[in-house]
């Protein structure tokens, strides 16, 4: 007689569950020792499993071994404390305790019916962020804002720029689509621009203005107004600003303020990306680096970079939650119901792109509530001062220099070129960056700025320590003699 599946057995979940806990426990006591970037080939993966998926069940413990022996060699250890590259992307017990709950409920929470306690647990905890961070009363939900809990900073930039564009179209005709203009800075992110391709903004109309070392990379305002006035002039009708605090290549931060104000007297929306940096803003210290936010229409940081909160967690408010709804809703009839229809409740299908939602916003409220408010300061303060000694390091070494002054936990670097050799230089740190990488001890990334190629060092692994940081930085001094060939 066949073996009847239970997918869902509560027993065997009990006894396959403690399994994988401890083999992630034991993942992270050990995660030092495993090369931080993988080192394997491209297609590596296809010569080590079968070509069809198997007719009969296999057991646990054999899909733990290959866990082991062929997935973790292909992945690059986003957790291990020597991991510095690009900005980090946090993992925490609070967090994966939050997930683990999330996916034992598995609940699908487009609408408030669905389960109300996800859609209401949402609303509270982005509330909570939004005080910690000291946002303005009108991001809170009990006004006509919010928060929503979004998959990425793309998806939030995307949302906001598509209510921005049916505010405007219903203002000046469905007609001026093309006439529709964009502005941002050259360093913002590049998914403002995907943004804008699924938007129906014409490319030539999505303006990333030049930014350069005399503002630290942030957006000159005077550009900006220059920039608009001339598009005016030509009868074309500016929406749509998106200013960046803490951006991916430098930590620049734009002057909200100023932009905020310029974004005011011409009708635009005005969006702030903190995706990354936003964490550092629950400090008192670092909170004047979102000064001005009281000008924007939205706002938007990542929990799940560098506030321990497992990825996905991209937090959304928003000051006017009517202009997502209007540009984003849906009202099928098998959606119906009275709560909705009685319009006495948030329906998050309403602030997103898809339909379905997962429960995130249990592990950001296992965040807050098992770490605290000043457990995170001194979490995001920590990483601030691991960069300040990197980047005090990398100043006492005569043949490196840094590039741009460091504002959060991203140090950007480089080695000096030869005299008047830009060129040899750019070509010097490209290979000083993959002899570093290909060492397994250190995992940094790389940008350019005004043409020159530039070293990132971001610290932000919850795991990293004082140790990591010397550790990385005598890779890179050993690398650098090896490369310049003097001792």
């Amino acid at each position: 007689m066949e073996k009847t599946l239970k997918p869902m057995d509560a027993e065997q979940l009990r006894e396959y569950g403690h399994k994988m806990v401890n083999f992630i426990a034991d993942y992270y006591k050990t995660i030092e020792n495993f090369p931080v970037l993988s080192q394997v080939q491209p297609g590596y993966l296809r010569d080590l499993l079968p070509d069809s998926a198997p007719n009969q069940p296999d057991s646990f413990q054999h899909v733990l071994d290959d866990i082991q022996a062929k997935i973790l060699p292909g992945v690059t250890h986003w957790q291990s404390p020597k991991y510095f590259a690009y900005y980090p992307s946090n993992s925490s017990v609070a967090g994966f305790l939050g997930e683990m709950l999330s996916a034992g409920l598995n609940i699908v929470g487009f609408s408030w019916i669905t389960s109300p306690a996800a859609t209401e647990l949402e609303v509270i905890v982005l509330d909570w962020l939004a005080k910690m961070l000291k946002l303005p009363e009108d991001f809170l939900s009990a006004g006509q804002g919010g928060g929503v809990i979004q998959g990425t900073a793309s998806e939030a930039v995307l949302v906001v720029l598509l209510a921005a564009r049916d505010k405007v179209l219903r203002r000046v005709g469905k007609d001026a689509l093309e006439k529709l203009v964009v502005y941002a800075s050259d360093q913002t992110h590049s998914a403002l621009q995907k943004a804008c391709q699924i938007g129906g903004i014409h490319p030539e109309n999505c303006r990333l203005l030049k930014a350069d070392s005399s503002t630290n990379y942030a957006l000159s305002p005077e550009l900006l107004s220059e920039t608009i006035s001339q598009d005016l002039a030509i009868g074309l009708i500016p929406f749509f600003l998106c200013a960046t605090v803490g951006t991916t290549s430098s930590t620049a931060v734009d002057p909200l303020l100023a932009l905020g104000n310029i974004a005011k007297s011409n009708g635009m929306w005005f969006h702030v990306d903190a995706a990354y940096a936003g964490s550092a803003c629950i400090c008192p210290e670092f909170h004047h680096y979102i000064d001005g936010i009281e000008e924007a229409d939205s706002f938007n940081m990542n929990a799940h970079k560098w506030f321990l909160t497992n990825f996905d967690c991209s937090a959304l408010w928003v000051k006017d939650r009517s202009a997502l709804v209007r540009a984003l809703s849906t009202n099928p009839e098998f959606l119906k119901n009275k709560a909705s229809q009685a319009n006495m409740v948030v329906d998050y299908k309403d602030w997103q792109i898809p339909l379905g939602r997962r429960f995130r916003s249990l592990k950001l409220w296992m965040v807050l509530r098992l770490y605290g408010l000043e457990n995170l300061q001194c979490y995001i303060r920590n990483h601030i001062k691991l960069a300040k000694h990197f980047e005090d390091l990398v100043a006492q070494d005569p043949r490196f220099e840094i590039v741009t002054p460091r504002i959060f936990s991203l140090v950007c670097f480089r080695l000096l070129p030869p005299p008047n050799d830009e060129y040899c230089g750019n070509n010097m740190n490209r290979e000083l960056l993959d002899a570093v990488n290909s060492t397994g001890d250190v995992f940094i990334s790389h940008t350019v700025l005004s043409g020159k190629y530039i070293l990132r060092f971001a610290v932000g692994a919850p795991l990293s320590e004082e140790k990591h940081v010397n550790a990385a930085w005598k890779v890179l001094q050993d690398k650098a003699t090896a490369l310049l060939g003097n001792p």
